[in-house]
Order: C-alpha cells, then sequence, then structure tokens
C-alpha cells in the first residue's frame, strides 16, 4: 500500500507528458477531421463576400523599443502592402527615447505612418495601451518592428471579418535564417502551425502570434502594464467575447530566428512566465462552457505548462521505486533520454547522426526547463511589462525610402493603466 502512491504519481506523471505531447495532437486531429468540410465551406462563402463588400478602414500598430537598426527596412516593407491607401493607417509607438528609432520614423516620406513617440519607457502592454484608442480603423492588425509581411496579407486577414462571429484572426509566422533567408521552420514550429490548424477546425484556436494577428478594434480592451505576452491575453479575450478566434496560413509574414541559442532560451523562459501570469485573467476559458476551447486550453497549454512538474515528478518517483527490476529500467531509460537530450543541446547546430539523433531530446528538454524557470520566476519575482530587445542580424538595414524588390518581401479584470501623452505625433 506504501508503493501505491508513488507508483501512481510516477505512471500518472508519465502519462500526463504523454497525452500533452502525442495524445491531444492526435485526438484534436481526429476531431478536426469531422469539422473540416464546414471550415472550406466558410472560407468560400467568406471569399465571395469579401469581393462583394467594401474593404475595412485597418490600423497596423506595431510598438517599438531601439529598432533603429531595422525599423527602415520595416517602413519600406509596410510601404509595399497591397492594401488601399486610403484604407490603411501605421501606427508606430516607441517606448522610450533612447535611439534615433523614433527621428527614423518621423522622416520617413509616407502620410500613411504615424509615429507615437513615448519619452519614458514603460513596456509593450502600455504603449498598446496608448496605441489603440488613437487608431481610426475598425479592424486592428498588430505587428512586430522586425516582422516582414506578405503584400497580401491584410486582405487575407481582413476577408473573415464579413462573417460578424469572428472576433480575430491569427496570421502564420515563417522563420528564416539571418544569414541565408531560406525558411528554417524547425520540427516544434511545424508541430504547432499543424495544431492551430486542427484547432481552427473546433473554432479552438489558442492566442495569437504578435507578429501578424487582425483584431476587431470594438474588442480591445486595455490589458495590464505589467503583462508579459499580450498577444496570448489579448488572443483569448476573444473567446471570453463570445467571438470566433481563427488561423489563416495562408496570411503571412516572415521574420529572422534569434542570433543565439542563449537569446532564444531567454525568450522561451519569458513566454512560460507570461503564460503562468495570463491565467489569472483567463481561468474562466477553462470552464466546460466554453467547450472546445477549454478543451484545448488544458491539453494544449496548462498541461504543457506544468510539463516540467510532472518530469521531476517521475524522475523522483522512480528513484523511490529502486527496490523492483521495472524501475530500475525506467530510471535507465529516463537516464539515457536526459544524457542524449544533454548531447543535443551541447551539439548545437552540427551534423552527423549524433545530432539528428539527440535533436528532439535536447529540444523538449531546454523548452521544459524554460518553462519550469518560467513557473519559478512567476512564483517567486515581482514581473514587469518592460522586454529585452533580441539581438539580431545588421545584415538587413537600409537608408530611408530605399526600395526593396517585391520578392523579398507568431477581459474585463483588467488593471487600470496609467498612460503616458506622446511627446510627438506625426
Amino acid at each position: 500500500m506504501n508503493s501505491l502512491f508513488p507508483v501512481s504519481l510516477f505512471w500518472g506523471s508519465l502519462a500526463l507528458i504523454a497525452y500533452a505531447y502525442a495524445g491531444y495532437p492526435l485526438l484534436v486531429w481526429l476531431l478536426s477531421r469531422r469539422h473540416a468540410g464546414q471550415i472550406d465551406q466558410d472560407s468560400a462563402e467568406t471569399t465571395t463576400k469579401t469581393q462583394s463588400q467594401e474593404l475595412p478602414f485597418v490600423s497596423i500598430i506595431i510598438a517599438a523599443y531601439r529598432e533603429e537598426d531595422v525599423i527602415l527596412d520595416r517602413l519600406n516593407n509596410l510601404a509595399q502592402l497591397d492594401y488601399p491607401i486610403d484604407k490603411l493607417e501605421i501606427l508606430i509607438g516607441c517606448d522610450g527615447n533612447e535611439d534615433l528609432t523614433g527621428e527614423l520614423i518621423s522622416t520617413y516620406d509616407d502620410s500613411r505612418i504615424r509615429l507615437l513617440q513615448f519619452e519614458q519607457r514603460r513596456g509593450k502592454a502600455s504603449v498598446l495601451n496608448d496605441c489603440v484608442p488613437a487608431a481610426r480603423g475598425e479592424i486592428l492588425v498588430f505587428s512586430d518592428a522586425n516582422t516582414h509581411m506578405d503584400r497580401q496579407c491584410i486582405h487575407q486577414l481582413v476577408r473573415h471579418f464579413t462573417d460578424e462571429s469572428v472576433g480575430g484572426v491569427c496570421g502564420q509566422l515563417i522563420l528564416e535564417d539571418a544569414e541565408t533567408g531560406k525558411n528554417v521552420d524547425g520540427i516544434y514550429w511545424k508541430y504547432e502551425n499543424f495544431l492551430k490548424q486542427c484547432e481552427t477546425s473546433l473554432g479552438a484556436v489558442l492566442g495569437v502570434n504578435g507578429a501578424l494577428y487582425a483584431l476587431r478594434k470594438s474588442l480591445y480592451a486595455p490589458i495590464p502594464p505589467e503583462t508579459i505576452i499580450d498577444d496570448f491575453l489579448i488572443g483569448m479575450r476573444v473567446h471570453l467575447a463570445d467571438r470566433r478566434l481563427i488561423y489563416d496560413g495562408s496570411a503571412f509574414a516572415t521574420e529572422e530566428t534569434a542570433t543565439s541559442v542563449q537569446a532564444e532560451f531567454k525568450r522561451r523562459i519569458r513566454i512560460g512566465t507570461g503564460g503562468f501570469q495570463s491565467l489569472r485573467h483567463l481561468k474562466g476559458l477553462l470552464s466546460p462552457r466554453y467547450g472546445y476551447v477549454a478543451f484545448a486550453f488544458w491539453s494544449h497549454k496548462l498541461l504543457r505548462w506544468f510539463c516540467p512538474v510532472f518530469m521531476l515528478v517521475a524522475l523522483l518517483t522512480n528513484l523511490c521505486l529502486l527496490n523492483q527490476t521495472l524501475y530500475q529500467v525506467t530510471l535507465f531509460g529516463q537516464g539515457l533520454f536526459y544524457l542524449s537530450a544533454f548531447l543535443g543541446m551541447k551539439l548545437g547546430t552540427g551534423t552527423g547522426r549524433l545530432r539528428k539523433l539527440c535533436r528532439v531530446p535536447g529540444m523538449f528538454v531546454q523548452m521544459n526547463l524554460a518553462l519550469g524557470i518560467g513557473l519559478f520566476r512567476w512564483l517567486c519575482t515581482t514581473q514587469s511589462g518592460t522586454w529585452e530587445r533580441t539581438e539580431r542580424s545588421q545584415s538587413r538595414i537600409v537608408t530611408v525610402n530605399e526600395e526593396l524588390p517585391i520578392e523579398e518581401l507568431d477581459n474585463a479584470d483588467s488593471a487600470p493603466v496609467e498612460t503616458d501623452t506622446p511627446t510627438h505625433i506625426s
């Protein structure tokens, strides 16, 4: 009887890990196949309605912090978007005046671009809270300063809003190598996009990618200034408003990958911390009354966020059961897994058969280590809405108005927000 508790914990932990990463994807794929026909029909009807109706006015909103190295390249990309000039405006909010970002924006020759310069750095959430009221568009498109949109992506996003039940649309982010410009979407990124497609069929897309997503302005409510992953919170609030949040892979943008493993690891820790932080505002979506949304939230997010805990429990309970041969074998298996993960992380981006064998365990352990640190930070430290700028390649720096070739072209209980009036609007 004494060994029954650790046995239950051991196998229960392994079962939850297996379900979160393998069982749920299989189950959501099977469920999505039943709804695929209806989704195709809805998409065809949406396209027909868009062609027969007037295009909405769109406001693109970008929060920027120390982006002088990439901002001109971004402005050139925005200038080439294929959307009616009189139906588009671009608002760029500069969080703090610490470099030449604001000056470069203000000198750019495009009447659609408006600069909101905030002298005090407060964090992305506060910048978004102040930019949205200044926007004139009925549809808001949020993006980042280092993202490059496809010329047609605005059309692809807004066509869904002819359906009044749609509150938000998430586009696809394609990762590119900073040196070669080649698509480097990894296994995990493709896996996540696959889940988004399946969840769209069920009406259960979980959040959006901050690089490219659209929202009805009427649904935006100020988010707490300390919010870490604003895109997730804003996207999930669409469900709280009883509107649909969908994913459209044909609306895409590109972005360079982080320049180092360390930078990517820090980013994942921050995302993990932000995920736990968001539960305070989104816990209502875990209720069964939200149907597939609750099912996906529990399975795709919550269980995955707690996988570091399950992994630790599985290891510790395994050590308590070493008097039985079966658990000596399972401990040996865990040891091999963690050894291969260690080698996978150490070998990095090298080539060879050993690296290929160790790549997935290394990625899995590194991701869960970041989530574990994120959980610890959420429990033990005070969170801030300001963010560390990720270092990027210098290969895409351009000058004012340089033309880029066309072919080069991821709640009601909010705290009150302190505003910082822009000192310069152009």
